[in-house]
């Protein structure tokens, strides 16, 4: 008993969803009107070539490619980006070349930049330490730098392929609300609109 409730459900359900949907698809559609074919001048033909050219642009020269796009205030984020990696990456790697040489005197018995009056500042530990501290910021300097070159190629492709996309209002997604006219009541929905 309760099945067939339940199928008389689903059934009247699917039937109302039908008659609705014929319902809509009797109405007539309103012509094109000029003055939407006039707005849509200004719209550019797909070069499907231009994400290609973007990113091969800033590959050559890092911010090039957002050049090619117009997106010039891109230009030195990237440089920033870049930038940042090599100088830590010379920061680091002249404090790892100036701990090396330390460790270097020091097993070679010569007087080292942190021995002072016979009195080691820096244990043999700690050379080796800040010589492998220095050493893992030099590497990740290098990959911030290389993360920074790849993003920016990156970024130069998808934006330009984000500058061809057509956004139109033949898409449209809104909320609807209806009255009944039967049972007075209102209804609630959400509709998919989408224009050939």
């Amino acid at each position: 008993m309760k099945n067939n409730r339940v199928l008389s459900f689903l059934f009247f359900l699917l039937l109302v969803f039908t008659l609705t949907a014929q319902e809509d698809s009797l109405m007539v559609e309103t012509p094109v009107n000029q003055d939407t074919i006039s707005e849509e001048k200004d719209y550019k033909p797909y070069n499907a070539l231009a994400p290609a050219k973007a990113a091969f642009y800033s590959a050559i020269l890092p911010g090039l490619g957002q050049a090619y796009n117009g997106r010039y205030w891109k230009i030195p984020l990237v440089y920033a980006g870049i930038g940042t990696g090599v100088y830590f990456y010379i920061n680091n790697n002249k404090e790892w070349n100036r701990y090396r040489d330390a460790y270097k005197d020091r097993l070679a018995g010569r007087k080292d930049e942190f021995t002072v009056n016979g009195d080691q500042r820096i244990t043999d530990d700690g050379l080796i330490r800040a010589q492998e501290f220095y050493r893992r910021n030099k590497e990740i300097s290098i990959l911030v730098t290389a993360g920074f070159y790849v993003l920016n190629i990156i970024d130069a492709n998808v934006d330009a392929h984000l500058q061809q996309f057509n956004v139109s209002e033949d898409l449209t997604l809104q909320p609807n609300m209806e009255l009944d006219n039967y049972t007075g009541k209102s209804r609630y929905g959400l509709s998919l609109n989408y224009r050939f």
